[in-house]
């Protein structure tokens, strides 16, 4: 039986932006040490472990502007008080943004009938108590219950209850197969370069094809280089990668808690898919977990190792759309 919990449309203040070398949501490391805090606090309480959980997104708002109204975004800071010598205090902030997401938690057990007013009224306190991304929940719209055998039935239940909404899954497997196609004209080409190729916007010019190369320079049209891949694709911070030793507790100064072992790590970087809900058929396929394997610590869903699975009429209309249309499937 599979066990769900929903916590929809939840409204965050002033979440952190910046993940890494990427910036316009937060990273997905938040989402699930969100999870897991709360997973620690029901363990106490109802004895419910919290294994992973879905992230749709319904709204977001990055506090940036256009100061002469084009050009680069900056972003909007807050204006702190002046230091007693009347200079600006020397404050780093990080970039910020407002924005409402829907997250399905995946549970351990089912919940009795007994238990669930209870636990759904723990839940609505915990879940606007705990920062969220470094945000201030400001708003919950409810917490549901969710239980049944048959994993499809649940799924549409669930995945139609945060329509309209985009769902971030992991396809850090095209980010792989890219890096096989770039090194074969390019060895010395980097994963850092397939990387940027679903990062960066980039284009490139086309002379038109009567034109032979000349002397004299020819007008060109500048074309926009499409993604790798179909989709909608972004660069995401997936976790974490241990670049040294793992040093007994307290070795190391000024560490948060210095009762565990300590490890200095580096951050991990994927490609991620925003989906519509109505998109997704099983919703195991965009639960995010955590996996650690030697120095990598990283979340992933179903689909890093599996190419999402759409229903036949899904795939026809696919390939019916055009190249423009494919950009935003």
């Amino acid at each position: 039986m599979s066990n769900y919990i929903l916590l929809e449309h939840i409204k965050v203040q002033n979440a952190n932006c910046i993940a890494g070398f990427t910036y316009g949501f937060p990273a997905i490391t938040h989402f699930l040490g969100y999870t897991h805090a709360l997973s620690r606090k029901l363990q106490q309480q109802f004895g419910i472990e919290l294994t992973g959980c879905a992230v749709v997104c319904h709204q977001h708002q990055v506090q940036a502007y256009q100061p002469g109204g084009w050009g680069d975004y900056v972003f909007a800071l807050t204006r702190n008080p002046l230091t007693k010598e009347g200079n600006t205090a020397p404050i780093v902030e990080e970039g910020r943004m407002h924005l409402t997401v829907s997250l399905i938690l995946e549970s351990s057990k089912a919940f009795s009938g007994a238990l669930q007013q209870q636990v759904v009224e723990t839940l609505t306190m915990l879940a606007q108590r705990q920062k969220l991304a470094g945000g201030q929940v400001t708003c919950l719209k409810g917490v549901s219950l969710y239980s049944d055998d048959d994993e499809q039935t649940l799924s549409r239940k669930l995945l139609r209850k945060v329509l309209p909404g985009f769902a971030l899954t992991d396809r850090s497997e095209l980010l792989r197969q890219h890096y096989q196609q770039l090194i074969s004209p390019q060895p010395n080409a980097t994963m850092l370069d397939a990387w940027l190729d679903f990062a960066a916007l980039t284009y490139h010019a086309v002379a038109a094809d009567e034109v032979e190369p000349p002397a004299e320079q020819h007008a060109a049209e500048w074309v926009r280089v499409p993604k790798p891949d179909k989709g909608y694709l972004v660069p995401i911070t997936t976790g974490y990668k241990a670049i040294s030793a793992l040093h007994p507790a307290g070795a190391v100064a000024n560490s948060r808690d210095p009762q565990y072992p300590f490890c200095f790590v580096e951050s991990a970087y994927g490609v991620g898919q925003w989906l519509s809900p109505h998109r997704v058929t099983d919703l195991r396929d965009v639960i995010w977990r955590y996996r650690q394997q030697g120095p990598w610590y990283l979340c992933t869903t179903n689909t890093a190792q599996n190419i999402l699975k759409l229903h036949p009429e899904q795939e026809a209309a696919l390939a019916e759309l055009t190249e423009t249309e494919i950009t935003f499937y």
